[in-house]
């Protein structure tokens, strides 16, 4: 067997190895190789294609400014917060490798992941769960008394393929980020959630044909909680988000303000 692969030219092993996947693995890489968002962000050296949801975003409501605060919420690997630091930083001169916590007048940019996640120039990262007391105090002294201007969620529960258990996850965790956020955010401030939607199958003559998303009763309630707290509240999917994704953005722009002062630890 050895000596019959080591006869084969690349392109034989290629096909070889192809063989080897299964079904699922090579829609996966067939998907993959045809999307054109996964060929840009290994083109412009982003971590992860979601690096161009951000991107969308921002250029649809210009939240991301130069000399921002700005919090990230579930940053690994760093497709988004790529984008933040290329934003925050704008115009100051390419930050070294050395240089990986700024909490200087050029903003700050704090990213929070239970996950590691490799070094991003000027950026403060933190792993552990925002919740958490210790992980709170920590962003507290990297702020340093600075008003924050941002915070972005890009969290996501562990699915597991039971729509409705998933739905609820999801919005869970859009509720604690929210309440992280109207205890952080600056008046004016602005809020960016990710969320993920219901899916349900419409029945043609007994058969599966089309998947639909649409917003659950728990989803409607966030949406008017934001409206509470936000000025202005708009739902996006941006063409970077596949289409079957069950993902959807809220930006809620304009924070009304804290109605109680907050303690340092929020």
């Amino acid at each position: 067997m050895l000596s019959f692969i080591r006869e084969q030219s690349p392109t034989n092993l290629c096909k070889l190895s192809l063989r080897l996947y299964s079904s699922s693995s090579k829609k996966w890489l067939s998907r993959q190789s045809n999307d054109v968002f996964v060929r840009d962000a290994r083109a412009q050296q982003y971590r992860a294609r979601s690096a161009f949801k951000l991107i969308q975003l921002n250029d649809k409501h210009r939240f991301l400014k130069r000399n921002a605060n700005v919090i990230e919420l579930g940053s690994s690997p760093g497709g988004w917060t790529q984008v933040i630091a290329e934003k925050v930083f704008k115009g100051k001169q390419k930050l070294s490798e050395e240089e990986t916590n700024v909490t200087s007048k050029a903003g700050t940019v704090i990213a929070v992941d239970l996950l590691p996640m490799e070094p991003i120039p000027g950026v403060n990262i933190l792993e552990g769960d925002f919740l958490a007391e210790p992980t709170r105090q920590s962003i507290m002294k990297i702020l340093d008394g600075k008003a924050v201007d941002v915070v972005l969620s890009d969290m996501a529960p562990s699915f597991s393929g039971h729509h409705m258990a998933d739905h609820a996850r999801s919005m869970e965790l859009c509720e604690y980020a929210l309440a992280f956020a109207t205890n952080i955010l600056k008046k004016d401030g602005v809020f960016v959630c990710k969320v993920s939607h219901l899916s349900v199958y419409e029945n043609s003559m007994l058969k599966l044909t089309a998947t639909q998303f649409f917003m659950g009763g728990s989803e409607q309630d966030f949406r008017q909680l934001l409206r509470k707290h936000f000025e202005t509240v708009r739902h996006e999917k941006p063409k970077a988000s596949r289409k079957e994704s069950t993902e959807g953005f809220f930006v809620a722009i304009g924070f009304r303000g804290q109605t109680e002062q907050p303690s340092d630890g929020f």
